[in-house]
């Protein structure tokens, strides 16, 4: 018998959905979705004007106790970062790079999507 996904993955996945349908009807194109290299992983890498967008995106059924975007601290740009260069550098890319964060909040059918863009700048590390 097939295991059930938990709850919040299913959310999670139904948000990532309708980010994508969002982006692609605000005429961005979908490069990847989930894209993974080892330990690293983006939600969405998609294109638009020249622009390599990269869009973490956080879904929530409610903003009860956090606003979504909230979830997207220091460390997790740290992340984006390092999987963000591993991408460039595995498809061979040297457009300018936009970060942005896509809140879905709400049920499936019935989500309040939020596009955030230019939501963080990548840290410089030294």
């Amino acid at each position: 018998m097939p295991k059930k996904m938990a709850k919040h993955n299913e959310l999670g996945k139904e948000g990532e959905k309708a980010a994508v349908a969002y982006l692609s009807r605000n005429e961005y194109v979908i490069r990847h979705q989930n894209w993974r290299k080892g330990h690293l992983e983006l939600d969405i890498v998609a294109a638009k004007d020249d622009m390599l967008v990269v869009v973490e995106v956080k879904t929530r059924r409610n903003t009860e106790f956090a606003e979504p975007e909230d979830a997207v601290n220091r460390s997790k740009i740290r992340r984006l970062v390092k999987a963000t260069d591993a991408y460039l550098k595995l498809f061979q890319i040297d457009n300018q790079v936009q970060f942005d964060i896509i809140t879905v909040v709400g049920e499936t059918g019935n989500f309040k999507i939020e596009h955030i863009e230019d939501a963080f700048y990548p840290p410089l590390f030294s």
